[in-house]
């Protein structure tokens, strides 16, 4: 292993914080990855990482050792591509809402594999904002406006929002033409992660946003449930439209208010500013832009 190899191996320990996790991800051994970084750290004179039995981290020297590697590599690779056919590779880790990837992304995924097939690609399904750099996934994409992570931010579009109730829930209620009919109806709370709290209706008036809160007798933290709720009667809720398109075919759902709308969520994808952008993460963050300026959200 020469000292490219070695700084790349180190840098995978850094981002996964794990000799096991960087060893799977390269295809080595855990012992080939501990005796590579022990004859690292001798040939160095400093010791870099801070092992335990459940978690490595980086010294003062190995911080500065990281950084330096970082920018060492980055270099050798624009270099390289110079004089080669630079054909992106490698696996690529994305995690996505499920409903999101299921609707967007999977449909076009094939004419992306077809067009770069040195790329494996891992979907992760989750709406949490994943620690990317320790559990090693590349990029992130989400909807809503993210607190300020320390990670790169990259705009994909708005996604519409609508506001929705259960045919028999209208029926028990009441069909409310103005936000001054909601006096007496009710939503599906749902509870922020951010802030613990029941997040209020949103209406767009003249121009301006309406927050209304509404009593909701059952309150959850996951849009699926929400969405099932919904479905069951229990009072109204907000989404994107295109969580709930079938439902407004089908009619087991009623779009509301339609004229005073929830304001339109970002979608972004995010990742790691201190990490190379590697070329196939360069060319999905391409490809995802260009896929989500073409549809509507």
């Amino acid at each position: 292993m020469d000292r490219l190899d070695q700084m790349r191996l180190f840098v995978r320990v850094m981002e996964r914080r794990s000799f096991t996790a960087a060893a799977a991800d390269l295809g080595l051994s855990r012992s080939t990855v501990t005796d590579a970084l022990r004859r690292l750290e001798k040939r160095l004179g400093a010791r870099l990482l801070e092992r335990t039995t459940r978690h490595v981290a980086p010294t003062l020297d190995g911080q500065s050792y990281y950084a330096r590697c970082l920018t060492i590599l980055a270099d050798v690779d624009e270099a390289e591509s110079t004089f080669r056919d630079a054909e992106p590779r490698g696996l690529l880790r994305v995690d996505a809402h499920g409903l999101l990837t299921r609707t967007f992304l999977l449909p076009r995924l094939p004419e992306f594999l077809e067009r770069y097939p040195r790329i494996d690609l891992h979907l992760g399904q989750g709406d949490r904002l994943v620690d990317l750099v320790r559990e090693g996934v590349d990029c992130v994409i989400r909807a809503g406006e993210p607190v300020d992570s320390g990670m790169i931010l990259r705009r994909l579009g708005l996604i519409e929002e609508i506001t929705v109730a259960s045919p028999a829930y209208l029926a028990r209620h009441g069909v409310p033409e103005r936000l001054e009919d909601l006096n007496g109806h009710c939503m599906v709370g749902f509870v922020s992660s951010r802030t613990g709290e029941v997040l209020p209706l949103e209406f767009t008036v003249s121009g301006k946003m309406r927050n209304v809160l509404l009593p909701s007798r059952v309150t959850v933290n996951n849009s699926d449930t929400m969405a099932d709720l919904a479905r069951m009667g229990f009072g109204l809720v907000q989404a994107p439209r295109y969580r709930f398109a079938e439902d407004l075919v089908r009619g087991t759902l009623v779009e509301l208010l339609a004229d005073t709308p929830p304001s339109p969520t970002p979608l972004s994808a995010l990742y790691p500013q201190n990490q190379q952008l590697a070329p196939r993460l360069s060319i999905f963050l391409d490809w995802v832009s260009g896929l989500f300026g073409q549809i509507t959200l």
